[in-house]
């Protein structure tokens, strides 16, 4: 009944965004956030996309929404990123041709010329940023703004590339250790704080271990990378070094492995982290991530227990009543969204042992998310008027909608819209 109901919640959202001219969002959606893909109209598009390739909607919503999206140029090179711009409509593009080839290959074909340009002028910046002896800005390396998202895209699209081996060979650069003020810190030490701007309480910068903006993302890069076969010098030793460092840094919260969101540097002088009170075990930061991740890279490494132990990871925090309570949002990004369909993905890949305990944390995931006895249509009207989380693909209503199918289904996703994320 829970897994029913999930998907028709998923129909409902899809039935309430199903044309632009009528759907229930914010004229910001539209405008503000039109290159967006976290919050604007390419999210929302995505979401009918992945719909369409399961033949469960008409591939005209999806050209609607797209269609919306470019009514004006979109802005490339360095005011562009991997989810805003002319790099966020190449994802979302670049989706639908997996299935209708004819009609987006040439707008994708120009995308990726841009983003090819775009990547090019990156690597040097960080290249010469390490030449010099300087920490990186997140932004030079993580999933959502970063060289960590430019891989994640190169790696559906062109993955024996030129470009594709680049971004890889920086990425293991970037587990060199660098000296700073006699401190050896891992290489990707940044000079900010986690939301990438000056911050007194981290004015000697820290080490960010989180999958959208940490290592965690440059791990789960490696791994995929390794496991579709386009293998750089030093690859696995790269991999080896970031999670010897996750090794380092994790503690037990309640009965289950858990690790910081980032690294200060007093506690890197302390050898260990300061104690906190149980946090969301989110994509973007925490267990979810980081499980995923590290399931990943034992899987690339012929590393039986510690995929185990990676699935082991999320299975206790999924089922860790104060891990979850310190959830409080239903999204992709730090949602309870976010964690069925990480659970999903894992199952995917599990070993035997620990596959059918991936699977059962799913049910509780989606009642909470879609109570029983509540009408769909309300639930889907909730996520709607939410003004925080909104219509879109990284917080709101269509992102969650499509990651409800896959744990509600177990069948994975139709099209790579999970690609950006770094976790497929």
């Amino acid at each position: 009944m829970t897994h029913s109901l999930a998907l028709k919640v998923a129909d409902a959202v899809a039935d309430l965004l199903a044309e632009p001219d009528t759907a229930h969002v914010s004229p910001r959606t539209t405008t503000t956030h039109r290159q967006h893909l976290a919050y604007g109209p390419t999210g929302i598009a995505l979401m009918h996309i992945e719909r369409a390739a399961r033949g469960l909607g008409p591939w005209q919503r999806a050209h609607d929404w797209l269609a919306v999206a470019a009514r004006k140029p979109f802005t490339s090179g360095p005011d562009s990123h991997p989810f805003y711009g002319a790099p966020a409509l190449a994802h979302t593009v670049a989706c639908a041709a997996e299935h209708l080839p004819g009609p987006y290959q040439r707008a994708l074909d120009t995308l990726d010329a841009q983003i090819a340009t775009d990547i090019g002028r990156r690597l040097g910046a960080a290249h010469r940023r390490i030449d010099a002896g300087l920490l990186p800005q997140l932004a030079e390396l993580d999933v959502i703004r970063g060289l960590s998202g430019y891989g994640a895209y190169l790696l559906r699209r062109d993955p024996g590339s030129a470009d594709m081996r680049t971004v890889l060979d920086y990425c293991v650069r970037l587990t060199e250790p660098i000296t700073d003020r006699d401190d050896v810190l891992p290489g990707w030490w940044t000079v900010s704080g986690p939301s990438g701007l000056p911050d007194e309480r981290f004015g000697d910068g820290h080490a960010n271990t989180g999958l959208a903006h940490g290592i965690g993302g440059v791990l789960a890069l490696l791994a995929l990378a390794a496991r579709q076969g386009p293998l750089v010098d030093g690859h696995h030793g790269a991999m080896r070094t970031i999670l010897a460092w996750l090794d380092h840094w994790q503690e037990e919260v309640g009965h289950s492995p858990a690790w910081p969101y980032w690294i200060t540097r007093a506690e890197l002088r302390e050898g260990r982290p300061t104690p906190s009170a149980p946090r969301r075990p989110s994509w973007c930061y925490g267990t979810a991530g980081l499980a995923r991740a590290q399931q990943l890279a034992a899987l690339a490494l012929g590393d039986t227990q510690r995929q185990i132990e990676a699935e082991k990871a999320l299975v206790a925090a999924l089922t860790d009543a104060a891990q979850l309570k310190a959830t409080t949002d239903h999204g992709l990004c730090h949602g309870t969204a976010g964690l069925a369909h990480i659970a999903a993905r894992m199952s995917s890949d599990a070993h035997p042992s620990t596959a059918g305990q991936l699977r059962a944390t799913a049910p509780a995931l989606l009642s909470s998310m879609c109570p029983p006895g509540t009408g769909p249509a309300g639930i889907a009207l909730t996520m709607l008027h939410d003004e925080e989380a909104g219509p879109g693909f990284l917080n709101g209503a269509a992102g969650t909608a499509m990651a409800l199918q896959a744990p509600a289904t177990a069948v994975p996703p139709h099209s790579a819209w999970d690609a950006c994320l770094l976790i497929a």
